[in-house]
């Protein structure tokens, strides 16, 4: 078992580090809100008082943040930068969905100090991370990847080597790209069908059972009261972001320029949820883009 420092306790972080204690790890995770922390360390973690203290004495430092500023600033710009006191020991794995471009920066900047930094970002939602059962996309070297791999089995199920340092992160914005694509999709049929006289639960069930079936009429399903458990049956409340995903397709955008890749889908549904977003509804999980259609279609 290892001596792991955990940074970025939110919706997913929290689970995360809550699933290593209990794989059996030794775990000091540091939050800058208390009441992230709390339920972390009452499942068994020590409490760090900063993140300089997180990784003190760390094998694997693990950190999940909102975005690749938080990450530079975390690791090489801010006040006490950690690649300043990480040993070269240390396995440093981000699992933040950032740029692709800031991954490799700072992977060659850890590697110019003796660090290895990986990027591991993953996906699942808050419920993957609360079961345990997130995919992780890695990029880093085949070592690199051997070492992450049975830390990350304390967090996921599907352990992915995507390739070299910044393909973890491009296998993300491609995987969310197609999402947000399925998400805005199956919204616009459910509402077509409802805006018809279908009940939205007979109208699910079909389509999970011909052609039409994926990931979000499956476990995801974004319209209320069809599926238990999920956000739509909350309000909306808790899951994925409308702003993480609106963010998560702006990295999808910029991959899209630098290649030369057409993504005329993927520009329609950042589009959509930008437009949701707009409205207010950023804070909603993505799956509430349903009610675009619905009050497009009751303007």
């Amino acid at each position: 078992m290892a001596t792991i420092g955990f940074i970025g306790l939110g919706n997913m972080g929290g689970p995360m580090a809550i699933n290593l204690v209990k794989a059996g790890h030794q775990v000091k995770a540091f939050d800058l809100y208390k009441e992230a922390l709390a339920p972390v360390v009452d499942a068994g973690a020590t409490a760090a008082g900063s993140a300089a203290e997180a990784v003190s004495g760390a094998e694997i430092v693990i950190s999940m943040l909102p975005a690749g500023r938080h990450v530079e600033n975390l690791y090489v710009s801010g006040e006490h930068p950690l690649f300043d006191i990480i040993s070269g020991d240390t396995l440093i794995i981000d699992s933040s969905t950032i740029e692709a471009s800031t991954a490799k920066r700072l992977s060659e900047i850890g590697t110019g100090r003796g660090l290895q930094f990986i990027d591991a970002p993953v996906s699942g939602g808050v419920g993957g991370a609360k079961a345990g059962t997130l995919a992780f996309m890695v990029g880093g070297s085949k070592a690199q990847f051997e070492k992450a791999k049975p830390i990350l089995e304390g967090m996921g199920k599907n352990i992915f080597h995507a390739g070299d340092h910044g393909a973890g992160q491009i296998a993300k914005a491609c995987n969310n790209m197609l999402l947000a694509i399925l998400m805005t999709g199956t919204c616009e049929a459910l509402n077509m069908g409802v805006k018809n006289g279908l009940d939205p639960a007979v109208l699910s069930e079909i389509m999970k059972q011909s052609s039409g079936s994926n990931w979000a009429l499956q476990v995801y399903n974004p319209y209320p009261g069809v599926m238990e458990g999920v956000p739509s049956s909350n309000d909306y409340q808790g899951g994925f972001q409308v702003n993480l995903m609106f963010k998560d397709l702006g990295l999808a955008m910029d991959l899209s320029q630098q290649s030369a890749s057409p993504i005329p889908m993927g520009s329609q549904a950042r589009a959509l949820f930008s437009m949701h977003k707009a409205k207010g509804n950023g804070g909603l999980d993505f799956s509430s883009v349903l009610k675009l259609y619905q009050d497009e279609n009751n303007a």
